[in-house]
């Protein structure tokens, strides 16, 4: 990753899939630009190292304005972006997101829950595709999730089809531009035990064949290898990383079963 440029969206949580990748990333040898919609991302920066020329910046991603500036802004900073990790999503930090069956969420909020999981993948990748087009070089990392490509629970009808289509999304871009050395992936976590886990995710992680849930830091090598020049050859995927779960037939004590 020497002498690459990074953007990992949705970095603002210690804890959390972003942070992890973009530390990742910049322990590598990388020059990261992170970002979130608060203030903490400068607290991110300072765990980061700011010796190493990474640069934290504040943006609404769902506004395509702002994500132009931001994209300006790092180009200014650091130079073209080679490295792009589609994060943001899921929960927007300092923002209570409220679960609902289908037949009870208001058209606000769908709207919002496609604005925050799949919009601002649109957003921030359409801002840095044009020069990766052109200097004929680039990563793109989508991170997803297992809900709604491969699994769902109730109550989660926004969030998985926001998260299916980031990965058709995928797909869709990376053949179109894959002739120009530019590759378009998709992770997929499952069970990932953050600061925002629930005691409910930390339990279903731990009935995964794993035996517990997964860290970040997992997902974070997952997408390294996508965003590094060894996987030329490998894009329109998605890679799962979850202890097996979705491959798992019985879902109950393992001990009934197993």
């Amino acid at each position: 990753m020497k002498g690459r440029i990074a953007l990992v969206t949705g970095a603002g949580s210690a804890d959390g899939i972003g942070f992890a990748t973009a530390r990742a990333l910049a322990d590598a040898g990388a020059r990261v630009a992170i970002t979130s919609t608060t203030g903490r991302i400068k607290e991110r920066l300072r765990e980061l190292g700011a010796r190493g020329g990474h640069i934290a910046l504040t943006a609404d991603l769902t506004d395509p304005e702002a994500v132009a500036g931001l994209v300006a802004e790092i180009n200014a900073k650091l130079g073209k972006i080679d490295i792009l990790v589609n994060n943001a999503g899921m929960v927007q930090t300092g923002r209570k997101e409220r679960a609902r069956l289908f037949h009870q969420i208001e058209a606000e909020e769908w709207l919002r829950t496609m604005d925050i999981n799949l919009n601002t993948c649109f957003h921030v990748t359409r801002a840095v595709l044009p020069p990766m087009l052109k200097r004929k070089y680039g990563r793109i990392v989508n991170i997803a999730s297992v809900t709604g490509p491969l699994v769902t629970n109730p109550r989660s009808a926004g969030y998985s089809a926001a998260k299916a289509a980031m990965v058709g999304l995928t797909r869709a871009l990376a053949i179109e531009v894959a002739d120009r050395n530019v590759t378009v992936n998709a992770v997929a976590p499952g069970w990932i035990e953050t600061g925002s886990s629930s005691k409910a995710e930390v339990i279903a992680g731990r009935n995964s064949p794993a035996k517990r849930p997964g860290r970040p830091e997992e997902v974070a090598a997952a997408a390294m290898f996508l965003a590094s020049e060894a996987s030329s050859y490998v894009t329109g995927q998605m890679l799962v990383v979850d202890g097996g779960n979705t491959i798992q037939e019985y879902k109950g004590r393992s001990a009934d079963y197993y």
